[in-house]
């Protein structure tokens, strides 16, 4: 039987690296493991280098990504019957009110 897979030429830290990796992202990973991590890490220039970037790219997302402000959206739907109107307007009036009563506490 011929198998369809192509063949996967690891090397022995190769394969204990990831095997490491899945361990620390599972959170079942010993401290001997997590050692033997940075042993494998350190002993690659070229390991080091991609790790090293993915860590700069988690810490500094690019500048295209930046999230946006979050702005409070307020209820926008226009209440129909007088009384909701009365209500809408104190409510406006009362949180205005307390807003530049906070900023005189303030300055």
């Amino acid at each position: 039987m011929k198998n369809e897979r192509p063949l996967i030429r690891r090397t022995f830290l190769q394969e204990r690296f990831e095997v490491l990796i899945r361990k620390q992202m599972d959170g079942s990973a010993t401290f001997k493991d997590l050692i033997e991590l940075d042993e494998i890490v350190n002993r690659d220039p070229k390991l080091k280098g991609i790790i090293l970037d993915e860590m700069q790219e988690a810490s500094h997302p690019p500048q295209g990504d930046k999230p946006q402000d979050i702005i409070p959206q307020t209820n926008q739907a226009k209440t129909k019957s007088i009384i909701g109107r009365i209500k809408s307007f104190l409510n406006r009036l009362f949180i205005v009110d307390a807003k530049t009563e906070l900023k005189a506490c303030i300055n």
